[in-house]
């Protein structure tokens, strides 16, 4: 009987290791065991195999055609009027030169703030403006740069800026003041007024110009309505180009 009792306790303790021998699938694997990988991506798992793409030898292909970009002209422009051509892009800029039906040119630029065209005639050595009514235009002016006007470029002015430089205002309208700069009657070009001011809720670039040096103020509808404060400058203009401009003080 003893005999079958320690045989009975042997086997319950080897059964009770074997149970305790067996891994818990818990557990994080012995450094020995390679790891599962899993990418947090979604480029697929890579295979055990690689497989692998013949690319086949290239044939004989025509040569590549080659197309050339044309060089870019300037739009050209013939005069169909007697016409003036003029230091600025209004009106109201000092004289540069007569046109005449026929005279040719290229357009080399167009204003910022008006549709007048800078143009290289070919009679003329020097650019100048001219309103787009009086020429008949042949390419497309839209693609080219804006260009300002640099007054101070076109000659010595003699005489100087004006004096005494006033401004009030009255409801919505601005009177400027100066006191007159004496020139000869042979140089008398007058004075001109550059400003932008609010109409209608419409912020409006103002060009304005005097022939000659005997009046000397101006007034201006200006309102209440635009988000950028008006402003303007005044030259003397005499024949041989502008003086340096006074800044008006806006009231």
């Amino acid at each position: 009987m003893k005999k079958w009792h320690f045989i009975l306790c042997v086997l319950i303790f080897t059964l009770a290791c074997s149970v305790v021998s067996q891994p818990n699938q818990n557990v994080e694997p012995q450094s020995t065991i390679t790891p599962v990988v899993i990418y947090i991506t979604a480029t697929p798992m890579p295979s055990l195999i690689p497989t692998f793409t013949f690319t086949p030898l290239p044939t004989n292909s025509p040569e590549p055609t080659i197309t050339f970009t044309p060089e870019f002209t300037f739009p050209t422009v013939t005069v169909n009027k007697q016409a003036h051509c003029r230091y600025g892009p209004s009106a109201a800029y000092l004289h540069a030169a007569d046109l005449y039906a026929g005279d040719k040119g290229e357009v080399r630029g167009q204003a910022f703030y008006s549709k007048w065209l800078y143009i290289k005639f070919d009679k003329i050595n020097y650019f100048c403006w001219v309103a787009p009514s009086v020429v008949d235009v042949v390419g497309d002016v839209s693609t080219l740069k804006k260009v300002e006007p640099n007054l101070l470029s076109i000659g010595s002015n003699m005489y100087g800026p004006p004096q005494n430089v006033q401004a009030y205002r009255d409801g919505d309208e601005v009177t400027i003041t100066w006191s007159q700069v004496k020139m000869t009657k042979d140089d008398d070009r007058g004075y001109f007024i550059e400003a932008f001011v609010c109409q209608d809720s419409f912020f409006i670039w103002w060009t304005f110009s005097y022939p000659d040096q005997f009046t000397t103020s101006y007034t201006v509808k200006d309102e209440k309505g635009c988000s950028t404060p008006s402003y303007g400058k005044l030259y003397t203009v005499e024949k041989h180009g502008y003086s340096q401009p006074v800044d008006i003080p806006w009231p």
